[in-house]
């Protein structure tokens, strides 16, 4: 057999490997992870079978499907985790600039931070929220596939040695206080203030399989769909969608787009640089 036959070949194996271990997945466990992008997923499962010493994607399976705690560290690997605190200031200055007063009219808002991670982009939009008065008549919903990441979130403790990045992304975001304000300082940790966290119901939802739960002012995800193939961002696209209310915002990362949905034409971009839009029906 030629050499580019045995690569297809190869391929042709991996490829049904990939599929059997999501599907035995999805059965199994729920979680659902077959429309992500194929070569993002493929690093990530490959990680984890040299972590578990097995030498192919089928033998990750069985070690998935018989040790639940095989499952909890592939859940991690497979989970976008990737995070800072005012991350992209230009995006949180933007946010300020153009969202904020629309949610001055709202005698309380509602904001859905899809994908929250371990919590960076909910305490940033704490933040922002309470230097603008609005806090108090906020609720942020922080949700996650990973139960893991959440209870990091949901404790408020970062590495101390990352306030230096996080104030420096803080003040090019158009922070009014001192960024030191808002934490205390534990050890080699900075624990924020019970105050940041009194607005934020931190829970596990699936964007892949779980259906709308509140009508929101505001949906942040950001950064998240890029991992996602066509067929499953157009769902989740009709997720939030769905779930906004007349006039709500939608907040995607920098290389995230609406272009090509079939609900490009029912928003109206609030800064198309920054990719803020407003469901306008």
């Amino acid at each position: 057999m030629a050499i580019e036959e045995l690569a297809r070949a190869s391929d042709d194996l991996e490829r049904i490997e990939v599929q059997l271990l999501l599907e035995a997945i999805y059965q199994h466990y729920g979680f659902d992870f077959r429309g992500y992008a194929l070569g993002s997923l493929k690093r990530r499962l490959w990680r984890r079978a040299i972590g578990e010493k097995v030498e192919t994607l089928s033998a990750l399976q069985d070690r998935v499907l018989h040790d639940p705690a095989v499952m909890e560290r592939l859940l991690l690997d497979l989970s976008i985790n990737v995070t800072a605190m005012f991350r992209d200031p230009t995006f949180f200055r933007a946010f300020r600039e153009k969202v904020v007063p629309l949610l001055r009219t709202y005698p309380f808002v509602r904001i859905w931070n899809a994908g929250c991670s371990t919590g960076e982009e909910t305490y940033s939009l704490a933040i922002l929220l309470k230097e603008e008065g609005l806090y108090e008549r906020t609720r942020i919903y922080a949700t996650d596939i990973n139960d893991r990441v959440l209870e990091r979130a949901r404790a408020g403790r970062f590495p101390l040695e990352r306030m230096r990045d996080f104030t420096a992304n803080y003040l090019r975001a158009g922070g009014q206080e001192e960024f030191s304000a808002y934490y205390t300082v534990q050890g080699d940790e900075a624990r924020f203030t019970d105050e940041l966290c009194s607005q934020v119901v931190f829970a596990q939802h699936n964007l892949v399989s779980d259906a709308p739960f509140n009508e929101f002012n505001v949906i942040v995800c950001r950064n998240v769909m890029i991992y996602f193939g066509k067929t499953l961002q157009d769902r989740v696209h009709e997720l939030f969608y769905d779930s906004l209310d007349q006039l709500g915002i939608l907040a995607m990362g920098h290389k995230e787009s609406i272009r090509f949905t079939r609900y490009e034409d029912r928003y109206e971009p609030l800064d198309a640089q920054e990719k803020l839009y407003r469901k306008m029906y």
